[in-house]
């Protein structure tokens, strides 16, 4: 007799069924921005999210390799969505051969994900330091032990490294802003918006991005 404990979980049957309150076009705002704007309050505020600023972060290198990875999203305005990372990391190595990007925030509690695509930019040293110095002082600290993306051999070097800044840098010191650590813009071309409803008839509405700046809305077929 099988223990039930070694049967494979049955992914084929996994699946939970969507509300039936979608989303229409009379409901968007002008701006994809200001779109998103709404949504995010909803997800901080009432969606039972944990990290409600997470996004997973898709680059590819010159080759066209893809990578994929979950980043937490700082700032965002007309302008971009603004995250932070070590320059020598492997998102920024792929972000300075190619600079389109694509973001995605998983919003499942909600039955909603926000996609967007567009072309990413470092930030300007002063808008990089001003963010830095918001960060909590062992935050800072980790910027500067950890070679991201590097191989390292085990974790007390990262653990060892970490204690020579904390040395260096105690609590209440000013810790210099890392060369190699910044933020990127991710100026956006589009945004889709995309609300789950019964019977994987999902509701996709998408900005595109047009030459004279404004915004075209077109929703896409499930």
């Amino acid at each position: 007799m099988t223990d039930r404990d070694d049967l494979p979980i049955d992914l084929a049957s996994m699946r939970k069924q969507y509300r039936a309150e979608g989303l229409s076009e009379t409901e968007l705002a002008a701006t994809p921005v200001e779109q998103f704007a709404r949504w995010f309050k909803q997800a901080a505020t009432d969606g039972g999210l944990f990290e409600p600023n997470a996004m997973i972060v898709s680059t590819a290198d010159a080759e066209g390799r893809p990578g994929s990875r979950t980043v937490l999203l700082k700032h965002f305005d007309e302008q971009g969505f603004v995250f932070y990372t070590n320059y020598d990391s492997r998102k920024a190595r792929d972000l300075a051969e190619n600079p389109y990007v694509s973001l995605l925030f998983p919003w499942h509690p909600m039955a909603r994900q926000v996609i967007v695509t567009g072309v990413a930019r470092r930030t300007g040293r002063d808008e990089t330091a001003a963010y830095f110095r918001t960060r909590p002082h062992g935050s800072q600290l980790g910027a500067w032990a950890s070679a991201q993306s590097s191989v390292v051999s085990t974790r007390a070097d990262i653990d060892g490294a970490y204690a020579e800044l904390a040395a260096r840098y105690p609590e209440g010191e000013q810790v210099p802003v890392p060369p190699h650590w910044g933020g990127f813009r991710v100026a956006p071309q589009t945004v889709e918006f995309w609300q789950g409803r019964e019977n994987r008839l999902h509701d996709r509405l998408r900005y595109v991005e047009q030459p004279d700046g404004s915004w075209r809305v077109e929703r896409l077929s499930p």
